[in-house]
C-alpha cells in the first residue's frame, strides 16, 4: 500500500476504488470515530464516507484536494475567506444535536451539541464539492463556545514566520467575526486543555499564553 499521509496518531494509505485506509498506530477510537462520521453524514455534514472500521483501522472515501493549510501557504490572500469557511463549518456542526453515544470531555463544557475540538486548517480538505472535515478523534458532546475557543487556541499557538503570522491573525479575526458562536465562555475549558496537550511544544505553549493570557481575549 502507498503511504500518502502521516499524522501524530495515524497513517493514511491509498487503496483502490477511490478509498483510503486510515490506520492508528495503536488501538484507538477508530470505530467510535467512524460511527460519529456516519451519523454526521446522515445529518448532511461534510465528512468522508465510511466503508468499514475496527478498533485501529478505517476504510474511508478518498478526498481529492489540498488541505486548507496547504492552500493557505500558496494563497495567503485567501485567509479571510477561509476564516469564514471555518466559521460556517463550526456553525453547521453545532446545529447537529449530539447523539447519545457521544460522550463529553474535560474541554467540551456542558451542552448537547457535536464538537470537533480540533477544527483547524490541517483538518479541512478543500474538494471540488466543497470543504470536508476530517480527523474526529477528539470529538465530544458539549458547548459550541468550547469548540470555537479550541480552534482559536490551536491557531494562536502556532509558531509561524512573519508572513504566516499575519495570515493566521487574519484567519482568526475572520473566523470570530463570521461565526454565530461567541467563544468567550469556552476559553476556561479550551485553554487549559490545549496547554495540557503533550504534543504542544514549549514554544507553542509560550505563544499561546502570550496571545490569550487568562483566556479572555483572542
Amino acid at each position: 500500500m502507498e503511504l500518502i499521509g502521516r499524522g501524530r496518531d495515524a497513517d493514511v494509505y491509498a487503496l483502490a476504488a477511490g478509498r483510503v485506509l486510515r490506520r492508528y498506530r495503536e488501538d484507538g477510537p477508530a470505530r467510535a470515530e467512524a460511527r460519529l462520521m456516519t451519523h454526521l453524514a446522515g445529518a448532511g455534514y461534510p465528512v468522508p464516507r465510511v466503508y468499514d472500521a475496527n478498533d485501529r483501522d478505517q476504510i474511508l472515501e478518498r478526498l481529492d484536494g489540498p488541505t486548507m493549510r496547504a492552500s493557505l501557504r500558496r494563497r495567503p490572500w485567501r485567509a479571510a475567506s477561509y476564516g469564514r469557511i471555518l466559521a460556517r463549518l463550526h456553525d453547521r456542526l453545532h446545529a447537529v444535536p449530539a447523539p447519545g453515544f457521544l460522550p463529553s470531555s474535560a474541554c467540551s463544557g456542558s451542552g448537547g451539541r457535536v464538537l470537533h475540538l480540533d477544527l483547524h486548517p490541517d483538518n479541512v480538505v478543500l474538494t471540488a464539492r466543497g470543504p470536508y472535515v476530517i480527523d474526529w478523534r477528539n470529538a465530544a458532546a458539549g458547548d459550541p463556545a468550547c469548540d470555537v475557543a479550541m480552534t482559536v487556541c490551536i491557531l494562536r499557538g502556532v509558531e509561524p514566520g512573519p508572513p504566516e503570522a499575519l495570515t493566521v491573525r487574519v484567519l482568526v479575526r475572520s473566523l470570530l467575526r463570521a461565526t454565530a458562536t461567541d467563544p468567550a465562555s469556552g476559553y476556561a475549558h479550551a485553554l487549559p486543555a490545549r496547554l495540557a496537550d503533550p504534543h504542544l511544544t514549549p514554544g507553542e505553549a509560550r505563544r499561546l499564553r502570550r496571545a490569550l493570557g487568562d483566556g479572555t481575549r483572542a
